[in-house]
């Protein structure tokens, strides 16, 4: 164990304190896939391993903030282990010099991301449960507004810090590599749209065939502004598109089946409509399934709440719905890289939910949660109101002009490297 992890196991919040002070930096699909082309494992090695701390740093300050209730559940108890321990992890390699990073650091770097994502894959699930074993031994009183509020914070910035680490592996872990020689990383450069809109519905539809016996037909429509008569493409991670559409198809099957009745032969289809013009593409998926009231389009982008029944557990099929995570972590996923998801109904006929991104790669910059002194406020604020009006973060105009992390440019930052700037903290700015 070298210094700077003997330190960190000793003073871990002094450590935390300090990564937390760091800005993110804020990377475009456009810088993802240039720097993918040339990249060289160093040049990567030498970003992460601070770029990584600083925003585990970011939202492990955040948990702290969160209601003392909720952090004594132990599901969240265990959570928070799981980020100091990646946090633990990724210090012992803030020592290494530029020059004499060997293919064995390389090497272990690449083996410890893998680890750090592994111990993390059910971190979605666990806090799902810590936020259940409260509302089981308080009641639904106790799932106070900061908790969505953190929900979206924390699941954002996990996004981000995933993508980060298997874009490393994806590009530079033989056992990893994509076979897919037109992906970059895990991006794909011209992703066709229609094509994984069509296989996320074809798995909708299975699903929903295997608990109801019955689905819906799709139809896939296109309509490019830009280029006119020729395919959707757009610049993504296809798997980031697939979870949206998948949820989203998913829930209007379920909708149109359980509003005409399973044994109906002649059930309404669901209509997608692809469309790309000089700012948005946008995805729209329509189904006549009854619609929703307006009073509960708001709630649907609540985590645990569901219109569904909560799912019993067979351990063979993975159950319809019922959780209350997908469309808001679908949203998340939108958001992500500049775009959101947005619902609207006709009660009594039916609904239209919207899927917007960003047409154009250079445009599609990473939204991620910045943790300062504003933010520790608004928890503060939450606390005394009662949380009825949190403000949204994902925008710039919550800072209210301090130094945000979106201003920070992966490429300012290798160019400074390949320069010959020595030292990490030089390289990045503090927050306010």
């Amino acid at each position: 164990m070298g210094k700077i992890a003997k330190e960190a196991s000793r003073d871990l919040q002094a450590l935390v304190n300090r990564f937390s002070r760091y800005h993110q930096s804020t990377l475009s699909i456009e810088q993802f896939t240039n720097f993918g082309k040339s990249a060289t494992p160093s040049e990567s090695f030498e970003f992460l391993r601070h770029e990584v701390p600083v925003r585990l740093a970011h939202i492990m300050k955040e948990i702290n903030l969160l209601p003392r209730n909720l952090r004594r559940m132990p599901s969240v108890e265990l959570v928070k282990s799981w980020y100091v321990q990646s946090f633990l992890d990724l210090m012992e390699f803030q020592e290494e010099k530029h020059t004499s990073i060997s293919d064995a650091v390389l090497d272990k770097f690449a083996k410890k991301l893998l680890h750090i994502k592994r111990r993390h894959d059910n971190t979605v699930e666990t806090m799902a449960q810590g936020v259940i074993e409260l509302r089981d031994s308080e009641g639904e009183d106790s799932l106070h507004p900061s908790i969505q509020y953190f929900l979206d914070r924390f699941y954002m910035n996990r996004i981000s810090v995933r993508l980060l680490m298997t874009q490393h592996l994806a590009l530079f872990d033989e056992n990893i590599k994509s076979s897919k020689s037109k992906f970059i990383g895990v991006f794909d450069p011209n992703c066709h749209v229609s094509t994984v809109v069509q296989d996320a519905a074809d798995n909708a539809r299975l699903l929903c065939d295997q608990f109801y016996f019955a689905s819906p037909e799709l139809i896939i429509t296109e309509q490019n502004a830009v280029e006119k008569g020729k395919p959707i493409n757009v610049a993504y991670v296809p798997s980031h598109l697939y979870h949206m559409i998948f949820e989203l198809t998913k829930n209007a099957m379920r909708a149109v089946v359980e509003h005409h009745g399973a044994d109906n032969i002649d059930l309404p289809r669901i209509e997608v409509v692809i469309g790309k013009g000089k700012e948005d593409l946008t995805i729209q998926v329509s189904d006549k399934g009854g619609g929703i009231s307006r009073n509960q389009i708001e709630k649907l982008f609540m985590y645990h709440y569901t219109t569904a029944p909560q799912p019993l557990s067979t351990g063979a099929i993975a159950p319809l719905a019922g959780y209350g995570y997908g469309l808001p972590l679908s949203r998340m996923y939108a958001k992500y890289f500049g775009g959101d998801i947005q619902i609207s109904s006709i009660e009594g006929y039916g609904t239209n939910a919207n899927i917007y991104l960003k047409a154009f790669s250079k445009h599609a910059s990473e939204v991620l949660p910045l943790y300062n002194s504003l933010v520790a406020k608004t928890y503060d604020e939450a606390d005394s109101s009662g949380g009825n009006s949190m403000k949204d973060w994902s925008s710039d105009s919550f800072y209210q002009g301090q130094n945000h992390s979106y201003s920070k440019p992966y490429l300012n930052y290798l160019r400074n490297r390949r320069a010959g700037s020595d030292g990490n903290e030089s390289q990045f700015t503090r927050e306010d």
